[in-house]
């Protein structure tokens, strides 16, 4: 806050009586003295008739520091609570809704709660790695629990701050191990994904995903891309459920795109948040970095429970790192491949090392991470009741999903009567649709029919009831064909 002081010159300036015998406030010598006095940047003064007053004003150090500006999904929410409008419509955050659009706690974390309280579990600090029980859980849960890459103890599995934290963790690494190295990016992608990578001074490059001329997936753009795409790249992947557009590559592509990335000698970065969500098969979901995984590839895999077991707050996730395998590795003399570059004759234990640098990075970042959320992993996962609850409830929820997908599109055939090939929407996958809508079409959307979306023209189909799909429809009917 800004002080002021009001000064009046006073007897310990030099004074001067006129020629009445009265004091001049301000005399020329009073000026003078003034003049001489050295001059503070933070004071203003101003003269209010024959009284001068000096006005100091502390200007704060953080004056440089800009208006960030808001953040495009988080932002959406923030302008859906403003509007009163009864049938106004958020499908903006990535959060699943029941038929009543209201946030939905699943049963089972109810019931591995009640689990903790009876167990009277602590609060105790976690190592900086997290809960052991929940990075086994949730590595196996991953990879399958018989796969050779956990039964070969060749994975590094490190808690992370959900999703955005794990990736965040990935990205250190990389930047601190992996100097120079650049990530390759779909275009499109979600929204944090550039953020992070530019947070950690990691360089990265964008690869061909969609084309907006089929709303599908470009193919052979993206395996171009990372063809010429420089030797050793890191390449950024959705697991399943590619966010924005929900479109993922067949089986066949997954080969393909597997094929592209060893002959280049690239290493595969996945990004796995809908596990489970996105068709209602964990295994399934997963079976993209099985492959990989099953080809002897080391990669990177960032996990999280946001979606599939509904704890967004609780900020519950992994970073998993596959290494070489050791046979492999203990055959080099000097280990300078895969993720150590280390002078060793022995690469028997590649795991633990890079445990212990994701742990190094951590402990400056945020220390150690929550315990509530990776004890309801633990216990759902870890319990076989549990577990096949959980699978249950998982089914239900990508169901309402697709049944809203599917009426989302039957609604936009019956009404248009243009001609238009709606069926992409059927194509797409998981939680959210690319609608093709164009930014200012995306706008035409909230201005004129209170449907709050990202301006990209994704919408997130976890926030639709099957009630309001025929609205929906006629505001996506409305804006493809009148707004330019």
């Amino acid at each position: 806050m800004a002080s002021t002081m009001l000064s009046l010159v006073s007897a310990s300036m030099p004074l001067q009586e006129n020629h009445k015998g009265k004091m001049n406030l301000g005399s020329s010598d009073c000026g003078s003295f003034l003049r001489k006095e050295k001059r503070n940047p933070f004071m203003k003064t101003k003269s209010v008739g024959r009284i001068n007053m000096a006005i100091t004003v502390n200007a704060s150090r953080f004056e440089g520091i800009t208006m960030a500006p808001p953040d495009p999904i988080l932002g959406v929410s923030e302008a859906f609570r403003a509007d009163n409008n009864e049938m106004k419509l958020n499908l903006g955050v990535g959060a699943y809704r029941t038929e009543e659009l209201q946030p939905y706690v699943l049963n089972v974390v109810k019931k591995a709660e009640n689990l903790m309280l009876e167990r009277g579990e602590n609060k105790e600090y976690l190592p900086i790695e997290g809960l052991a029980a929940f990075n086994k859980v949730t590595a196996e849960l991953l990879f399958g629990a018989g796969n050779p890459v956990i039964e070969q103890q060749r994975v590094a599995t490190v808690q992370g701050l959900s999703g955005t934290g794990s990736l965040r963790l990935a990205a250190a690494l990389i930047e601190r191990y992996f100097p120079g190295a650049k990530v390759l990016i779909s275009s499109p992608t979600w929204g944090n994904h550039k953020n992070i990578f530019n947070d950690a001074r990691v360089p990265w490059s964008e690869y061909r995903y969609y084309d907006p001329k089929t709303v599908g997936l470009d193919f052979d753009g993206m395996i171009s891309d990372i063809k010429v795409a420089p030797e050793g790249s890191f390449v950024l992947l959705h697991g399943c459920a590619h966010n924005p557009t929900g479109i993922d590559p067949t089986p066949e592509q997954w080969e393909k795109i597997a094929d592209v990335i060893q002959e280049k000698n690239h290493i595969p970065f996945f990004d796995v948040a809908y596990q489970g969500f996105a068709s209602g098969s964990l295994d399934a979901d997963a079976s993209s970095v099985r492959l990989f995984a099953a080809r002897g590839m080391e990669l990177l895999v960032a996990q999280s429970y946001s979606k599939n077991l509904g704890l967004y707050a609780e900020r519950i996730g992994a970073i998993n790192v596959v290494c070489s395998s050791a046979d492999a590795a203990a055959r080099e003399e000097i280990v300078s491949s895969g993720f150590f570059r280390l002078s060793s004759s022995r690469f028997l234990n590649a795991h633990l090392r890079v445990k212990s640098q994701l742990k190094r990075i951590a402990r400056p970042m945020y220390s150690n991470p929550p315990i509530h959320g990776a004890r309801i992993v633990a216990n759902v996962v870890g319990d076989p009741a549990l577990f096949n609850e959980w699978k249950e409830e998982m089914e239900l929820m990508a169901g309402r999903i697709k049944n809203v997908r599917k009426k989302l599109f039957d609604s936009l055939s019956a009404k248009d009567k243009s001609g238009k090939d709606w069926s992409f929407i059927l194509k797409q996958i998981g939680m959210f649709s690319f609608t093709g809508l164009s930014n200012v079409q995306s706008e035409n959307m909230t201005n004129k029919w209170h449907v709050y979306m990202t301006k990209d023209g994704r919408i997130s189909l976890a926030g639709l009831s099957l009630a309001k799909c025929e609205y929906l429809a006629d505001a996506v009917i409305d804006s493809f064909h009148n707004v330019s």
